[in-house]
């Protein structure tokens, strides 16, 4: 379920369930499957705020992953309801971080900062946050 958050997590919140084969050996939430919930988020981000992905591809920009840092506090487990909390952090000339906090109920188990460069859709080189996207992203902007 995505939607606006409620709490001071964040401008945008989102849960989801972890699933059985999402899990490893020692039965926690398998560290790589962080990045994967990241790109759910992400995509309900565009769905929120632009309509939907192809949307956001008709302005003429995508995204690309330029840098990702992740730090786990606590595991999650299989069947764990999860809260993903957070925000942009800006908006530059040509990129922005995702700042998302991964709680079960109040525990914190990951903390996120995804930074997307935007690249024009046709030569993939690196581009300007187009006038209404910036618009389009204004409310999930973290307050300062």
């Amino acid at each position: 379920m995505a939607g606006k958050s409620t709490s001071d997590g964040g401008p945008f919140s989102h849960e989801l369930r972890v699933r059985y084969g999402e899990c490893d050996a020692q039965g926690i939430v398998f560290n790589a499957n962080f990045l994967a919930y990241v790109d759910v988020v992400v995509t309900e981000i565009w769905r929120e705020s632009m309509g939907s992905y192809d949307a956001l591809l008709a302005t003429g920009v995508d995204t690309v992953v330029a840098e990702a840092n992740l730090r786990f506090r606590a595991p999650g487990r299989f069947d764990d309801v999860l809260t993903i909390e957070g925000g942009f952090d800006g908006l530059g000339t040509t990129s922005t971080t995702l700042k998302l906090r991964f709680r079960r109920a109040d525990e914190l188990l990951c903390d996120a900062d995804i930074r997307y460069v935007f690249v024009d859709v046709e030569s993939w080189q690196k581009t300007a946050i187009p006038a209404e996207v910036r618009e389009r992203l204004g409310p999930f902007l973290l307050a300062e």
